[in-house]
């Protein structure tokens, strides 16, 4: 016998749950990314347990600071340019924990 019509099926879709940002384990780690970039590096941000207004303007801190472009990615801050040492100094004077990581 095949099922002919069914009420639990159909073209209505259920609604795609929202992704939520893997929590760090309390320590911001700064890689060093050229892939994808035609050789330009990025300085990218990662473990920041922030939501997403104070990671803006924390992302905005960094770029004026630093003189540079930068954007946000998935709970990420990206800074243009290798300054990874400058982006250390400045979420130690915060209170993070910091370590370098990749590159």
């Amino acid at each position: 016998m095949t099922l002919v019509y069914s009420t639990e099926t159909g073209r209505i879709q259920p609604e795609p749950e929202k992704k939520s940002r893997p929590q760090g384990d309390g320590i911001v780690r700064i890689h060093k990314e050229t892939k994808g970039r035609k050789g330009k590096g990025v300085s990218i941000i990662k473990g920041l347990d922030l939501d997403d207004t104070p990671l803006k303007l924390l992302a905005a801190e960094l770029k004026k600071s630093c003189g540079c472009g930068g954007s946000i990615k998935d709970g990420e801050i990206e800074i243009q340019g290798d300054m990874r040492e400058k982006i250390k100094q400045l979420l130690e004077k915060k209170g993070f924990t910091v370590k370098l990581a990749g590159g």
